[in-house]
C-alpha cells in the first residue's frame, strides 16, 4: 500500500498543489479494501493483448444483446479472434452511437437479455472459457448532457457538482481550441441559459468533464474500478488527448493529461495489473508514444497514420508508403512492453487528417477510394466507407490489406462484418440522421448483420463472404501459431517495384512476409531462401523461377 500511497500523492501534487490529500486518503482507503479480496494475477496474463488478434462490434447491430452476442461466441472462436472491443455499452440516449453516456455504472437496456444485467456476466463468462479477452469503451472526456452529474451542474444552487463540467458567461475561452467536428459544430461552447455557457470538443450535447476538480477524477476511477470489480479486461480510453484544458493552448496533448492517466494506470494496476488501457488517441505516433509514458500510461495505442499509408501503398503498387510511416523517424520505438494496435477500418471514417497525412497523401487517398461524393467526411478529411467499399468488392485486394496488417508489428483489430466484405448501410446512415439530427456520414460503416444471409453466402464456398472469411480464418491461425509476427521486430527486405516484402524476426525464428501490389505477376525466385517453407499463400512455380500472383501475399517460414 505504501508504493501506491507514493504514486498517487505524487501526481495529486501536480494536479491539484494548493489542496490537501483528505479526498486521495479517502480514496486509498477504499482501493486498499478492495485489493484485498481480489485475486492474485499470474505474471503470465500480464502481456495477453501482444498476442491478441481484435475484433471489434457494436453489440446490437452485431446480434442484437449480450445474449446475441454470446451464441455467437463459436462464430467467433471459429474466426480465430482472442479479444473482443466492444464499442460503447454503459447507458446512453445514443445520439452518439453510445459515446454519449449518461451512467458509467449501468450497461444499455437495450443490450440486456432476459436475465438483465446477469445476461453481460453470462456474455463475459461465456467469453472466458473460450478464451477470448473482454474490453470495451469508456468515454473519460465527456459525457452526455442527460448524465446526472450534467444535470446537478447545471443547477443554480451550488453543489458538489457544480464544477463536474466547464461553465462559462460566454464564449470567449479556449479559443484557440481547434473545432474536432468541422462543418457538424461550429463552436466549442454551447449556450445553456441567458447566462452561461457549457465548453465541449465534440457534440454539443457531450459536456466536457472538469478534471480540474479532483472528484472527477476519482470518480472516474471509480468507474474503472467497478468494472474490473465485474472481469472486464480493459478499456479503450476515448478521446484521451482533450482532458486537461489550459487557456492560451490548444487544450491537447497537455502535461496534466499524461498525469491524468498515470494516476489512472497505477489504480487499475494496483487493483489487477492484467487489465489494460489503450489510447484513443487521434495524433501522429510521436504524440501517441507520450501516452504510453515509460511504460506507465497507456499499455498501448492506435497506429492511426498506418492505417492511411496501407491504403495508399495498395492503389499506388508502391511500398514506400509502409516503409516511411514505420521508420524511426516517424514512428519512435515504444516500451518493451507497450504495444500499438493497428486497424483497415473501425466505427469512424478513414481518416485523412493532416496529422496523419500531408495535402498530397490526402488528395491522392480521397481521389482513389472516395468512389461516392456522399461517403465525403468533415469536407475532405475522412471518407465513409467500409473496406469492402474502398476496394470496390476486391476480395484478392481486401485479404491483401488483411495481409499486411497481420503480418505487421502490433496487434490487429478486424472491424465486424469486414471478415465477410459487409457493405455500407445506407439504411442505418439515414436512421441515425433522425436520431441525432447531424449528418455524420460515419454512419455508413455501420449497421446491422443479417446472420440468416450471412450464414448462407458462408455456406457457399464460391461466395466472396465465404472467400474473405476463408482466407483471413487461415491467416490469423496462421500468426497465432506463430508469435514472431506478434512481437517480432521488422526489417524491410529489398524487392523489385511493386513488393511489400519484410523480414519478421525474433529469437524464436525468422519470417519473410511478401506481398505484390502489383497488376503484374513478379518473379521472387532469387529473393526466397532455399531453406524456407510457406505457411501461408502459394507461389506459382515454372522450371527455376517462383512467381507472386497480382495482389496476393505470401508468408514465408526461414528454416
Amino acid at each position: 500500500m505504501t508504493v501506491i500511497r507514493n504514486e498517487l500523492s505524487k501526481l495529486w501534487k501536480i494536479l491539484y498543489p494548493e489542496l490537501g490529500t483528505k479526498h486521495l486518503d479517502v480514496f486509498l482507503a477504499e482501493i486498499k479494501e478492495l485489493k484485498e479480496n481480489m485475486k492474485p494475477v499470474q505474471e503470465a496474463e500480464k502481456m495477453w493483448y501482444k498476442d491478441a488478434v481484435v475484433y471489434s462490434l457494436y453489440v446490437d447491430l452485431f446480434n442484437k444483446n449480450f445474449d446475441g452476442l454470446k451464441q455467437k461466441i463459436p462464430y467467433l472462436q471459429n474466426l480465430g479472434v482472442n479479444c473482443l472491443w466492444l464499442l460503447p455499452v454503459l447507458d446512453s440516449p445514443m445520439k452518439d452511437a453510445g459515446f454519449d453516456i449518461s451512467d458509467y455504472r449501468k450497461l444499455r437496456e437495450d443490450l440486456l437479455g432476459e436475465a438483465g444485467e446477469d445476461s453481460f456476466e453470462a456474455f463475459l463468462q461465456t467469453a472466458h472459457k473460450a478464451g477470448i479477452k473482454v474490453i470495451f469503451d469508456i468515454a473519460i472526456n465527456h459525457t452526455s448532457d442527460q448524465h446526472t452529474w450534467f444535470k446537478r451542474s447545471a443547477l443554480l444552487e451550488k453543489n458538489k457538482y457544480s464544477d463536474y463540467y466547464i461553465w462559462s458567461e460566454n464564449d470567449r475561452a479556449y479559443s484557440d481550441c481547434r473545432l474536432l467536428f468541422k462543418g457538424m459544430c461550429d463552436s466549442n461552447w454551447e449556450k445553456y441559459d441567458d447566462n452561461r455557457y457549457y465548453f465541449h470538443r465534440f457534440f454539443e450535447f457531450q459536456p466536457d468533464l472538469n478534471y480540474r476538480n479532483p472528484n472527477v477524477l476519482l470518480d472516474m476511477c471509480r468507474n474503472f474500478i467497478f468494472w474490473i470489480e465485474k472481469g472486464v479486461d480493459g478499456f479503450r480510453a476515448d478521446a484521451i488527448p482533450y482532458l486537461w484544458k489550459e487557456e492560451g493552448t490548444s487544450c491537447e496533448n497537455l502535461d496534466n493529461t499524461h498525469v491524468i492517466i498515470k494516476f489512472f494506470r497505477s489504480v487499475t494496476d494496483y487493483i489487477n495489473p492484467s487489465v489494460i488501457l489503450l489510447a484513443e488517441a487521434c495524433q501522429p505516433p510521436a504524440e501517441v508514444v507520450k501516452y504510453m509514458g515509460d511504460a506507465d500510461e497507456c499499455h498501448a495505442g492506435y497506429h492511426f497514420p498506418l492505417m492511411p499509408q496501407i491504403f495508399k501503398a495498395i492503389a499506388s503498387g508502391s511500398a514506400d508508403p509502409v516503409k516511411n510511416v514505420l521508420h524511426t523517424d516517424v514512428t519512435p520505438e515504444i516500451p518493451e512492453s507497450c504495444q500499438w494496435f493497428t486497424f483497415l477500418r473501425c466505427h469512424d471514417e478513414l481518416s485523412l487528417e493532416l496529422v496523419y497525412v500531408n495535402e498530397e497523401d490526402r488528395k491522392y487517398i480521397h481521389e482513389n477510394y472516395c468512389h461516392k461524393p456522399e461517403w465525403d467526411f468533415r469536407m475532405g478529411e475522412g471518407i465513409s466507407a467500409r473496406l469492402s467499399e474502398l476496394f470496390k468488392s476486391d476480395a484478392d485486394k481486401i485479404l491483401l490489406a488483411f495481409s499486411v496488417m497481420l503480418s505487421l508489428p502490433g496487434t490487429p483489430v478486424v472491424y465486424y462484418g469486414d471478415e465477410f466484405g459487409k457493405p455500407n448501410d445506407e439504411d442505418y446512415y439515414k436512421y441515425q440522421i433522425n436520431i441525432t439530427g447531424h449528418n455524420d456520414t460515419r454512419n455508413y460503416v455501420r449497421g446491422k448483420i443479417d446472420w440468416e444471409k450471412l450464414e448462407k453466402q458462408l455456406n457457399n464456398a464460391e461466395s466472396s463472404e465465404s472467400k474473405i472469411y476463408t482466407e483471413l480464418k487461415k491467416m490469423i491461425a496462421v500468426r497465432k501459431r506463430n508469435n514472431i509476427l506478434s512481437t517480432g521486430k521488422i526489417d524491410f527486405a529489398e524487392f523489385p517495384d511493386g513488393v511489400l516484402a519484410y523480414y519478421r524476426f525474433s529469437s524464436a525464428g525468422k519470417n519473410l512476409v511478401i506481398h505484390n501490389l502489383s497488376e503484374r505477376e513478379i518473379d521472387v525466385n532469387k529473393f526466397v531462401p532455399e531453406n524456407s517453407k510457406i505457411i501461408y499463400g502459394k507461389l506459382l512455380k515454372s522450371n527455376t523461377r517462383l512467381n507472386i500472383k497480382p495482389f496476393k501475399s505470401v508468408w514465408i517460414e526461414v528454416l
